[in-house]
């Protein structure tokens, strides 16, 4: 019985950096966009839902590739802040390729949502595949 646990404390730091990780996206995130994701999903705006959504799904798979793949802790630190780049790589991809992309989520636009977690989903996806090695 006592096999089982001895993974216990490896999972629990990487599941704390991952959470830590977690908040300091979410952080640079709902600080770089120019709309207020919280007030917006509070608000029941489904295309802020989507947005959102997409961007922490997209980071969220490279962080789960970054835990699995990841020789130690340091490594996985490293990865987790290079899926934060990619994220805000992605935000800018959206907000450069659809024009008033902030104004249309604000505006509820379900276009604009989907295009935007779309974007975000997309290179999370690409991001976690390239972090197998």
């Amino acid at each position: 019985m006592l096999d089982y646990l001895v993974g216990i404390p490896a999972f629990l730091g990487y599941f704390a950096i991952g959470m830590v990780a977690f908040a300091v996206f979410t952080g640079i995130y709902t600080s770089l966009t120019p709309h207020k994701e919280i007030e917006l999903i509070r608000s029941g705006n489904v295309a802020a839902v989507t947005a959102f959504l997409g961007a922490l799904i997209g980071f969220s798979l490279p962080l789960a590739s970054a835990a699995a793949n990841s020789v130690s802790v340091v490594d996985y630190v490293i990865w987790a802040v290079i899926g934060i780049l990619a994220q805000i790589m992605a935000f800018f991809i959206a907000n450069f390729t659809m024009q008033r992309l902030h104004e249309k989520i604000t505006n509820g636009d379900m276009a604009a949502g989907l295009w935007g977690g779309g974007i975000a989903l997309a290179v999370g996806i690409l991001n976690a595949a390239c972090m197998t090695y």
